[in-house]
């Protein structure tokens, strides 16, 4: 079985709410969504349900707080037992990023309303939390005014050492810090960044 996630926003296959929610996926070429509903709930959609448990499993690597799926008959898929998230102020948060992609961040905007709605991954790191994932989110939170964010606790991956490192050698080191591009500047800086690292 083949998972490929759709990291665009347009894509006449998907839902726009999908797209925007990096909720769309291509399983063995068949378009399939998760669309996240509330803080700890999402409903998937697609054609065969026994592709549905591998497909949340990947969707859960980036969003580990939704712990209820249910199909679009309202049929629970997975219910898993809840996660903790924790109130974190953004300024104890270490980004293992540097950049955000502006149309990313144009995104984001679309559904969040409140500090509430931001929900990203953190390992604990000397006295503050370094951050996984999520970085435009967090971006959003510090040009909204919003003082913290919610955030779940998971486990240390051993790259991340080395994008803290070079993110404190760009002098970032809470999301305030982080740089704004547009998305062909992201595309290039980030994505070279990360091929250098990954290769």
């Amino acid at each position: 079985m083949e998972i490929e996630r759709i990291d665009n926003y347009e894509d006449d296959r998907f839902s726009k709410t999908a797209l925007l929610q990096h909720g769309a996926y291509l399983i063995d070429d068949e378009p399939y969504e998760i669309v996240i509903v509330s803080d700890n709930k999402a409903i998937v959609y697609g054609n065969k349900p026994e592709k549905y448990e591998a497909l949340i499993e990947q969707f859960r690597y980036h969003a580990p707080h939704i712990t209820n799926v249910v199909d679009e008959k309202g049929e629970t898929i997975t219910n898993i037992t809840e996660v903790e998230v924790v109130d974190i102020a953004l300024d104890l948060i270490q980004p293992s990023q540097f950049f955000v992609d502006e149309q990313k961040l144009e995104a984001v905007s679309s559904f969040i309303n409140k500090p509430e709605d931001i929900i990203v991954q953190v390992v604990p790191w000397e006295d503050r939390y370094i951050s996984m994932d999520g970085h435009t989110r967090l971006f959003y939170a510090c040009q909204n005014g919003f003082k913290s964010v919610k955030a779940v606790v998971v486990e240390m991956e051993d790259w991340v050492w080395t994008f803290v490192e070079e993110a404190h050698n760009r002098k970032i080191y809470t999301p305030y810090d982080l740089q704004l591009l547009s998305h062909e500047e992201y595309e290039v800086q980030w994505n070279q960044y990360c091929d250098s690292i990954f290769k």
